[in-house]
């Protein structure tokens, strides 16, 4: 493929209903949506899920504006791409701004698809027809309000129900929901908002028989995780921690998780993360795909991610109609009993809602 055109897209989408962590609240999403195009014309689509603000990691929606304008598209603009791995040693000079990288490479991998005609879940080696699909809930006003979202995502056929989770906001909460769903598969996600000191909560969160806690302790850590593994029952999942293979080969070995979050956009695209799915497979280290709140258009290329074979715990790719009134994607996505149907059409599966895609865009250019 040779590409001469890029077009990037600022747009902003109401969330149904506001999202807590242990960071703060966000009842708006904010993104990059990225289309490229090459001089076949034929077009595929990318979505950069970094924030407005650097409170995941350190990129922002300006930062990666900026990334992506000076110096990532010039570096594919009218150059010849055999394949979208390529991306990694083309952008090697760049150090990190995973986020920006991600969202041209997964507009590559759309178009790749499209031109060796098989959908993106078959070209990156998936399997899968259907996925098992989970849930990621935010802190509510109440416990008995938490009560009510996960009795509905219950209700709703969710596989797994992931909690977040802040000091003050851990063992008692957890200890209700435990005694209310006494069977129902649930974990924890602390979004590193502990540290080693609060070694008595994690180990009170051991009784509750809980999947996984994730990403307990501080964001680049791997050695104070290893600790705490060794003090606790529940496996802990690392998710910020992992930002490339060296990472997740480094924390395997530390023994600091016993299961990974792979995010697309945190380690800098697919390939990436199909490079972490592998070497995990090879160790017995299970992953699942996390979720950034993204649109249509990443949701899509996470359940093409998933579809592969060591992707064996549900993700928090939950239904479009969970986070947003209007989807950027036709169809919308959907989950059926637990499970979304992995698209067998070529590309990504769904269909870009030009007419959507416009509605929600407050700013946009395009570089040729």
């Amino acid at each position: 493929m040779k590409i001469k055109k890029v077009t990037i897209r600022h747009l902003n989408m109401k969330l149904k209903h506001p999202f807590s962590t242990s960071f703060g609240t966000i009842s708006n999403k904010g993104f990059l949506l990225l289309e490229v195009e090459d001089e076949k014309g034929t077009i595929g689509f990318g979505e950069s899920v970094a924030f407005e603000a650097p409170w995941y990691t350190e990129e922002t929606m300006k930062t990666t504006w900026h990334m992506l304008e000076d110096f990532l598209i010039p570096l594919i603009l009218d150059r010849e791409i055999r394949h979208p791995e390529e991306t990694i040693e083309l952008f090697k000079g760049i150090r990190k701004n995973y986020m920006a990288k991600s969202a041209i490479e997964g507009a590559l991998w759309d178009i790749y698809a499209q031109q060796t005609n098989q959908s993106l879940a078959q070209a990156l080696g998936g399997k899968k027809d259907k996925i098992e699909v989970g849930i990621s809930l935010g802190i509510q006003e109440t416990i008995e309000k938490q009560i009510e979202v996960v009795a509905k995502a219950v209700n709703e056929g969710y596989k797994r129900i992931k909690l977040k989770i802040k000091p003050g906001w851990d063992v008692d909460v957890m200890r209700v929901l435990r005694e209310n769903f006494p069977e129902l598969p649930m974990m924890a996600d602390a979004n590193s908002a502990y540290t080693l000191a609060d070694v008595e909560i994690f180990k009170q969160l051991d009784e509750f028989n809980l999947m996984m806690i994730e990403q307990p302790l501080a964001p680049d850590d791997i050695i104070d995780h290893a600790e705490l593994q060794k003090m606790i029952k529940t496996p802990i999942c690392l998710d910020e921690s992992i930002l490339s293979l060296e990472d997740a080969r480094k924390a395997v070995e530390m023994g600091s998780c016993g299961i990974i979050n792979i995010k697309i956009g945190r380690v800098g695209g697919i390939s990436e993360a199909k490079r972490i799915h592998d070497y995990c497979e090879k160790k017995g280290i299970p992953v699942w795909c996390g979720g950034m709140l993204e649109s249509g258009i990443g949701r899509a290329h996470n359940i093409a991610l998933t579809a592969l074979s060591n992707f064996v715990m549900p993700g928090d790719t939950a239904g479009s109609n969970h986070y947003f009134e209007q989807d950027i994607i036709t169809p919308e996505v959907v989950v059926k009993d637990g499970y979304i149907t992995v698209p067998q059409e070529v590309g990504i599966g769904f269909a870009p809602n030009l007419e959507a895609i416009n509605k929600y865009t407050t700013t946009s250019k395009t570089y040729k």
